[in-house]
């Protein structure tokens, strides 16, 4: 209950370490201030997981955490937050813990080579993949996760890792097998990118439409 998370934090870390907390009961305001307080006071990067949704759910928002860690606190959420700009100047992005970042890509990859089963090795992949998409500027930045508007790179990417252990394994059943798969799996990849559907517009010449004026008077 809330009164335990409050003992935990103000009794301070007994072994194991108390570094994380990870909320997932769907109580909004469960991470009080008080409670972010004590988590950094013996964390110097404490982890905040405000996993429940909606955001009226959430165990606290990403500004209260940020601003109550002075922006040393590793900050997830289930619901979308805006960034947080802090009194010194500077923004955090925070990350959103969900799915959206997995099942696109394990769901092209499975599909695409027809693998047999899907195991947890996939998601383990698939969590390694992710996390390689993170660079150091993301990090100083707050960011967990890749900028979701790199979606479909980060899909391809786990996709084609995906594809490449199946065939090596003998799990895929689509053959004969690709050589280059990227460019097997981008084959498969739905393109978003649309043909100019409407007829180009041209204007009369000038003189064309003298003469019809005349022709018509």
């Amino acid at each position: 209950g809330l009164s335990r998370l409050d003992e935990l934090t103000r009794e301070g870390p007994t072994p194991p370490f108390l570094v994380s907390f990870l909320g997932v009961a769907a109580i909004g305001g469960a991470f009080t201030e008080q409670i972010l307080k004590d988590m950094a006071a013996f964390n110097e990067r404490p982890i905040i997981f405000a996993l429940s949704n909606p955001t009226s759910k959430a165990e606290c928002s990403a500004e209260q955490c940020y601003r109550v860690t002075k922006g040393r606190a590793i900050f997830a959420s289930g619901s979308p937050f805006d960034p947080v700009t802090l009194p010194d100047g500077q923004t955090l992005f925070p990350g959103q813990g969900n799915n959206s970042y997995v099942f696109p890509g394990v769901a092209l990859g499975v599909v695409a080579c027809g693998m047999r089963h899907i195991t947890d090795k996939v998601f383990l992949t698939t969590a390694e993949v992710i996390s390689q998409q993170v660079s150091d500027k993301h990090l100083e930045e707050g960011r967990l996760y890749p900028p979701l508007n790199t979606i479909r790179d980060v899909s391809l990417k786990i996709a084609v890792t995906i594809v490449t252990d199946a065939y090596r394994e003998r799990m895929a059943t689509v053959y004969p097998e690709p050589q280059n798969k990227e460019e097997f799996v981008c084959s498969q990849m739905y393109n978003t990118d649309y043909d100019q559907i409407l007829p180009d517009c041209y204007s009369w010449p000038e003189e064309v439409q003298k003469v019809q004026t005349k022709v018509s008077q």
